[in-house]
């Protein structure tokens, strides 16, 4: 109780800093301010009129010099400050704090990345993989609410994550992806698949994609890559495929002398069209990164999960304090009217 008188009789109520916090309900009826003024010439326009026949008895230096004689002016002054908080009071001041919730159902993403010797070719800077890897990091970050998993593959296929919303944890690992993780050579893109759809038969999304990123014909593994595209469709699994690098003479290392040297490089396009088919997703050639980084975008705007949202606004209204000054202000100019101040010296 002692608390909320406290706060009742607080100055912090009628500073600047308090009104300009405030939303205004009833805005236009702080018009109604004009009313006071017009109260004030009319009480002088009847006062006027009247013309009282009473005259004072004390000499006019002390009518005139005299401070006490404005000791008259207190009874209407609590009157209008009554009318005004009683206009603050109708204009509602509130203040709302809205609070915004985000969420989504989510998608299942699978990235199936090739980090086989020819990954390390040098027609992407500064190669296939690390291109990969850093396109593969920025459409991880762009995501919101999806579940990302991760496998790679060269000889044999390898569940690099399974699938979470630990995009941190994700992209960490990405980073340190190379050469070296998986010993037997070669490019397993049925095994790889195969482990994929492993990871995200069980899945309950509403959506579930794996991207497949390549740069050479399926030539390891024990499965085909085409009978993987149909088991993961049969799963519901939409596959993208993106084929990496360029056919032709491509640069790889540096000779004796430093001079850039050229390879063969092939690319079985076909294969990863027809997986793409399959799998009811679309096929992508990437020449370059700028085309990596485009082809990852579009999939990113393909496969957007719609974003659900909740608004809370609470509002705090704070009449109640200003129409108790107006109420306590309104008797204060009651209990005075009648006593001597208000008769004090009329003139």
């Amino acid at each position: 109780m002692k608390e909320q008188l406290a706060e009742f009789f607080s100055w912090s109520w009628f500073l600047p800093e308090t009104f300009k916090s405030y939303e205004w309900e009833n805005p236009l009826l702080f018009h109604l301010l004009w009313i006071i003024p017009l109260l004030i010439l009319l009480r002088k326009g009847i006062k006027f009129l009247k013309n009282p026949v009473l005259e004072l008895s004390l000499p006019k230096r002390i009518e005139r010099g005299n401070p006490w004689t404005y000791l008259r002016l207190i009874p209407t002054g609590f009157f209008f400050l009554a009318l005004i908080f009683l206009v603050i009071c109708l204009a509602r001041p509130q203040r709302s704090n809205e609070r915004v919730e985000q969420y989504t159902e989510g998608i299942d993403i699978l990235l199936v990345m090739d980090i086989s010797e020819s990954m390390d070719l040098q027609d992407f800077t500064p190669n296939r993989l690390e291109a990969a890897k850093k396109t593969a990091v920025d459409f991880i970050n762009g995501r919101f609410g999806d579940r990302i998993g991760m496998v790679v593959f060269s000889g044999e296929a390898y569940s690099l994550a399974p699938l979470t919303n630990d995009y941190k944890l994700l992209t960490d690992l990405i980073s340190e992806i190379n050469f070296e993780m998986i010993e037997a050579k070669g490019t397993a893109i049925g095994s790889a698949i195969a482990a994929g759809t492993n990871r995200m038969k069980d899945s309950e999304s509403p959506s579930k994609v794996m991207i497949l990123l390549s740069d050479g014909e399926s030539n390891a593994g024990n499965v085909d890559p085409l009978f993987s595209a149909q088991l993961a469709a049969a799963f519901g699994i939409k596959i993208y495929t993106i084929a990496v690098g360029k056919d032709g003479m491509v640069p790889y290392g540096t000779d004796f002398f430093g001079r850039p040297q050229m390879v063969e490089s092939y690319l079985d396009e076909t294969t990863l069209r027809e997986i793409a088919r399959i799998g009811t997703g679309e096929f992508y050639r990437a020449s370059d990164s700028n085309s990596l980084q485009e082809i990852f975008d579009r999939i990113d705007q393909l496969e957007k999960a719609e974003i659900l949202e909740n608004r809370y606004k609470e509002t705090a209204d704070f009449y109640r304090i200003y129409l108790f000054w107006a109420m306590a202000f309104f008797l204060i100019w009651l209990g005075l009217k009648s006593t001597f101040l208000n008769n004090f010296l009329l003139d």
